[in-house]
C-alpha cells in the first residue's frame, strides 16, 4: 500500500532558517551585553592583551628573557627599550611579555584543577551529608582558618621552588573556597522536586550528582574560580617576590624584588611589572563580577 509523502513548501524551510538565532543577532546580543557591563569589558580586554602576549611572546618581545646583552644596565625608556633595562641589562618590556606567560599559565592550570576539586568535594559534602559532609568541611574549615600565603611558603619550602610545585600549592589554596560556595548550592539544589522525581524513578547517587546537580552548580564554580584567578596571580607574584617562585624564569614579582634590591634605584625595573601584576588582577576582578551580574538572574531580569 503506497502511501504519499508530504514535501514541505519552501517557506517551511525558510522559517526553519529564520527561527534560530542569526550571526547578526547573536553579534548584537553580544554588544548589548558589553554595553550594560562597561567594567567587564575593560576587564576582558586587559585579559585579552596579556593572552595574546603570552601566546605569541615570541614574536612580540623583541628580546629573549634572560638575555643580559640586550642592552646597557638601568637604561632608562628609548625607542629600542621601550620599558628600559635592569640591573643585568634585560629587556625590562621583554621581560614582562614572557612573565606573562607564567603568570597566566600557572594560574589557569592552578584554577582549574583546584576549581575541578573544589567542584566535586562540595557536590558529595553537600548531598551526602552525615559523617563525608563533616569530614570534608572541617577539612575546609582548618584550611581555611590557616594562613594562605603561609601554608603556600611552607609547601613551596618544603617540595622546593619548580612549576609543578607552584601549580600544587595555589591549587590547594583554591580548593577551600569552591568547596563552600558549591557545597551551599547543592543544599539548596537536592530538595528540588527534579532531584526527588529522580529518586522516585530509582536513579542512583551517583547518576543524580553527575547528570542532575552537577550542570546546576557548576556554573557557579566556574564564576568563582574566575573570581579566584587575580587572588591566584597575586600570590604567584608574592611567592616570586620571596625567592620562592620559577627559578630561572621571567616572573613580575621576581623583578620587582630585584629591583627593591637595586643600587641606584631603577625606577621602571620597578614600576613596569608592578603595574602589570595591578592590572593583570583588575582585570580578572572586574571580569568575575561582570560574569557574577550576568549569571545572576535577579540582576539580569533588573536591567
Amino acid at each position: 500500500m503506497s502511501q504519499e509523502t508530504a514535501i514541505p513548501s519552501p517557506s517551511v524551510f525558510t522559517e526553519r532558517a529564520l527561527a534560530g538565532p542569526t550571526l547578526g543577532k547573536r553579534l548584537r546580543k553580544i554588544g548589548t551585553i558589553a554595553r550594560q557591563n562597561p567594567l567587564g569589558t575593560a576587564g576582558l580586554i586587559i585579559i585579552l592583551l596579556f593572552a595574546i602576549a603570552a601566546v605569541f611572546a615570541p614574536m612580540i618581545a623583541p628580546y629573549s628573557a634572560t638575555d643580559i646583552n640586550a642592552g646597557g644596565v638601568n637604561e632608562d625608556i628609548s625607542w629600542s627599550h621601550w620599558f628600559g633595562t635592569d640591573r643585568s641589562g634585560r629587556d625590562i618590556f621583554s621581560r614582562i611579555v614572557w612573565g606573562s606567560r607564567i603568570s597566566l599559565s600557572v594560574a589557569f592550570i592552578s584554577v582549574l584543577l583546584g576549581g575541578s576539586i573544589g567542584i566535586l568535594l562540595g557536590i558529595m559534602s553537600g548531598y551526602l551529608g552525615g559523617f563525608t559532609d563533616s569530614l570534608i568541611q572541617r577539612t575546609v574549615d582548618a584550611a581555611i582558618a590557616f594562613p594562605a600565603l603561609l601554608l603556600l611558603l611552607i609547601i613551596t619550602q618544603a617540595l622546593g621552588p619548580s612549576f609543578t610545585t607552584i601549580v600544587f600549592a595555589l591549587m590547594i589554596a583554591v580548593v577551600p573556597g569552591v568547596t563552600r560556595v558549591v557545597r551551599g548550592t547543592v543544599l539548596s539544589e537536592k530538595n528540588n522536586q527534579y532531584v526527588e522525581a529522580a529518586r522516585a524513578c530509582g536513579a542512583s547517587a551517583p547518576r543524580i550528582l553527575l547528570r542532575h546537580i552537577l550542570p546546576n552548580v557548576v556554573a557557579l564554580g566556574i564564576i568563582v574560580m574566575t573570581t579566584l584567578l587575580g587572588a591566584i596571580i597575586l600570590a604567584e607574584a608574592a611567592l616570586s617576590f620571596l625567592g620562592l617562585g620559577i627559578p630561572s624564569s621571567a616572573s613580575w614579582g621576581q623583578d620587582v624584588n630585584r629591583a627593591r634590591q637595586s643600587v641606584p634605584y631603577h625606577l621602571p625595573a620597578a614600576i613596569f611589572p608592578g603595574t602589570a601584576i595591578t592590572l593583570t588582577v583588575l582585570g580578572f576582578n572586574l571580569l568575575g563580577d561582570a560574569i557574577r551580574d550576568i549569571a545572576d538572574p535577579r540582576l539580569r531580569g533588573s536591567r
